[in-house]
């Protein structure tokens, strides 16, 4: 792929923009949800993020689910959440 000369100086800048780089603080959180599962993931998100700020990216690590009388009756996902710090 070649790149066009404008396109290299944006990501030159790009690069030397993001050079001090960020660190996060992972959380591990379990949301649950008889609707489904990415409603169990919402459900974890939405109150980690009451107390939580800065919430920037998250990781589905296992997902789990309850069956009653062949059906699945309830979600349970645990998720890895990464936040942002704060500058001091």
């Amino acid at each position: 792929m070649e790149l066009k000369p404008s396109t290299a100086r944006i990501l030159i800048f790009s690069i030397k923009e993001n050079s001090m780089g960020h660190v996060y603080k992972v959380v591990e959180l379990v949301g649950s949800s008889s609707t489904s599962i990415e409603d169990a993931i919402n459900t974890a998100i939405a109150r980690a993020s009451e107390t939580l700020r800065n919430l920037r990216w998250f990781e589905v690590v296992h997902t789990r689910g309850h069956i009653e009388e062949g059906q699945t009756v309830h979600f349970q996902v645990t998720l890895r959440v990464g936040f942002t710090l704060e500058e001091a």
